[in-house]
């Protein structure tokens, strides 16, 4: 088999820990798809995954929780037409890997369907959007102890109105290799941590709580103190604000959403319709759709895999194909769709490098990497000034959408009402409702404060969740319905 990206390091790392301590060699690799394609298939793959993961959780100044494992297995694909056969085994051996090709053999002769298989007795490129580094052993446990309750610390010195502090540390360490029907052996060492803070503060027996953190693929060196005093000033800068906030009001408005994580409105009531899958079937508002206008003048919108470091970031997708930064909509007029290697065969279209999977036990389906609006040339205070009477969303909660219609709806966790040109008092309970392409067609004015979220993104999809990143700048929609408690 020839080697692609992402390089010697990581292909070697993925061979020593999926391989070779169980007598795997790249042979029974190929004799596994050659066994596949007994039967008429168009394309097989392989898909190893190692995955050591820890997470710790500080409250009150007490260690919680402690958490480690350590998961691995192997997902045997094969696709023919619209058809996919599937089997994984959370067991590695040559024995193994050939009982799940014989049951992806036999679905393939039958129609689709996935089980479980239980376990019986030329030189690549490096593409380095982050370090193959292991984050669980970048400190010791007792210092990962220190950080979180450095954090808490922090927290508690911040403000005399915080009476509890909840951190929590997370960590892994994701080795994968993909052995494909072409020929391809592709593989990538993933790290990822994050720190997650929640902040209670009270003032006159009213209680209100604030959310910080982030983190990204790295090691814990990642977590200095400059970074960690971050999070806390906006955990309890939220918290404080929503202790001054008023009921918010409901009816249609102009609505500001600021820069960074309002960027989850666009990926939620956008972005998934802009998935293959959804726009194949004829399930997306936004099928069949190329080429036309779908949202606003100076509306762009991109999905990019290849940022340094971030938290959505790949070398590689889940089928070895390389991530891009793909423009989805540009300038408001709609330009292509992220695609996985299915989608994009029955479609005719290109691969997109947006492939991805939960793990070794699931398949991979179109998903987002990094989604993001593109920064306009509205300074952010110039978009507040010119509103008359509006709310000025700061940051998100949770939402839903339905990807059919493009209807959503999302709660804020810090908002503001804005009063001829000025940002007043701050009102707590108000939900966005909308249409994402209508809400699209609705964008006025588009800052020049692109920002992207802080790590902190998990994105679901049928069953599955994997990590993303978010983004948007400061932008200005008309004729939003605001629901409130007023």
């Amino acid at each position: 088999m020839k080697l692609t990206d992402p390089g010697i390091q990581a292909l070697a790392s993925a061979k020593s820990l999926l391989l070779d301590p169980w007598g795997l060699t790249e042979s029974d690799m190929a004799r596994a798809i050659g066994e596949i394609f007994h039967h008429k298939v168009d394309y097989a793959d392989l898909f190893f995954q190692y995955t050591r993961s820890e997470g710790w959780s500080l409250e009150e100044g007490i260690v919680k929780t402690g958490s480690f494992s350590i998961t691995q297995g192997v997902g045997v694909r094969a696709v023919a037409g619209e058809k996919t056969a599937f089997a994984y085994s959370d067991a590695l051996s040559p024995e193994a890997l050939l009982s799940s090709a014989h049951a992806v053999r036999g679905i393939a002769r039958q129609g689709a369907g996935r089980i479980h298989v239980a376990a019986p007795g030329s030189e690549p490129r490096s593409r380095g959007l982050y370090r193959p580094v292991d984050p669980l052993g970048t400190l010791s446990a007792p210092e990962k102890v220190a950080l979180l309750e450095r954090v808490e610390k922090m927290a508690r010195t911040q403000d005399s109105h915080v009476i509890q502090v909840m951190a929590g540390l997370g960590m892994e360490y994701d080795v994968v290799m993909i052995a494909g029907s072409d020929g391809r052996l592709s593989a990538d060492i993933r790290p990822l941590v994050r720190l997650s803070l929640t902040v209670i503060a009270e003032r006159d027996g009213r209680r209100e709580m604030g959310h910080g953190g982030g983190g990204g693929r790295t090691g814990l060196d990642y977590f200095t103190d400059e970074v960690l005093r971050g999070y806390v000033e906006h955990a309890v800068h939220e918290a404080l604000v929503n202790l001054e906030a008023r009921p918010a009001p409901a009816g249609e408005m102009t609505v500001v959403l600021g820069a960074g994580w309002p960027g989850i409105l666009l990926h939620e009531a956008v972005g998934h319709g802009l998935e293959g899958d959804f726009n194949r079937k004829g399930s997306s508002v936004f099928t069949g759709r190329i080429g036309q206008r779908v949202a606003a003048k100076g509306v762009t919108v991109i999905d990019d895999g290849t940022i340094e470091g971030r938290r959505g970031s790949l070398n590689i997708d889940d089928e070895g194909n390389p991530t891009q930064r793909n423009v989805l909509i540009e300038d408001g007029i709609l330009r292509g769709y992220m695609q996985d290697t299915l989608n994009a065969r029955l479609m005719r279209g290109s691969v997109t490098g947006n492939g991805r999977r939960e793990s070794f036990a699931h398949l991979p389906m179109p998903r987002m990497t990094n989604t993001f609006m593109l920064a306009g040339k509205t300074p952010p205070e110039e978009i507040i000034a010119s509103v008359k009477k509006g709310l000025y969303a700061v940051n998100f909660g949770g939402g839903q959408v339905d990807i059919t219609s493009g209807k959503f709806v999302f709660s804020t966790s810090e908002a503001y009402m804005i009063e001829n040109g000025r940002v007043t008092y701050p009102v707590k309970g108000a939900t966005l409702i909308g249409n994402g392409p209508e809400a699209l067609h609705r964008v006025g004015l588009i800052g020049n404060d692109l920002r992207l979220d802080s790590g902190v993104g998990t994105c679901g999809k049928e069953g599955q969740s994997v990590p993303v990143g978010v983004g948007m700048p400061t932008i200005r929609m008309e004729g939003l319905t605001v629901g409130g408690t007023a």
